[in-house]
């Protein structure tokens, strides 16, 4: 039975540069394994964007 771990980032879309740093965070996460399986985003008080993400893990109950 495969088995998952998620993760959580929250990006705050204060900065010009912020785009950028998700771009390269999500990319990172991509090359441990990591996909993106949902999102969400606000502009209310710059609270910008959260990225919920998965993983397969290889042994049950592995998580790092």
């Amino acid at each position: 039975m495969k088995t998952f771990e998620y993760d959580i980032l929250s990006f705050p879309m204060t900065r010009k540069t912020s785009l950028a740093d998700m771009k390269n965070t999500l990319n990172a996460k991509g090359a441990e394994g990591w996909e993106v399986v949902s999102f969400n985003s606000s502009e209310f008080a710059n609270v910008g964007h959260t990225v919920f993400l998965k993983r397969e893990t290889t042994a049950i109950g592995a998580t790092s």
